[in-house]
């Protein structure tokens, strides 16, 4: 089963400053530690994709408007100031082992070392339901 993990945060929530305001050693160990969780995943073959993505002021929200023309505007969540900052798609046996790998990820190192905690979810990737033809 395939199982999406989203790294999320909140500027309410955040007490520690934007990865681009951290200490160069300090990206660097949580870049390794990134690279090195992600490794051991293909090892495993639990590993579809995983991707960080950037800050949120440079989303955007688009709708189909009037003919099909795309209408944008900022987000995402604009008024709430929450944001996905990245994912991993595994493909595991269990739900329990995808909590585990979330908890893993929630482990990450921050500035000065300390474990960043922040909250992943954990959400089930859905299949196609079968078509009767």
């Amino acid at each position: 089963m395939k199982y999406m993990l989203l790294m999320q945060f909140s500027a309410k929530d955040l007490d520690i400053p934007k990865v681009g305001e951290w200490p160069i050693e300090d990206v660097r160990i949580h870049v390794g530690y990134m690279r090195d969780l992600n490794a051991e995943l293909a090892a495993t073959g639990e590993l579809v994709d995983a991707q960080g993505l950037a800050m949120p002021e440079t989303a955007r929200i688009v709708r189909a408007g009037g003919g099909g023309e795309p209408v944008v505007s900022d987000g995402p969540f604009a008024e709430t100031k929450e944001w996905v900052a990245g994912w991993w798609i595994v493909d595991c046996g269990a739900e329990s082992r995808a909590v585990e790998i979330a908890a893993r990820v929630s482990a990450a190192p921050g500035p000065g070392g300390r474990p960043l905690d922040m909250p992943i979810e954990v959400r089930r990737v859905m299949s196609e339901p079968p078509i009767e033809v």
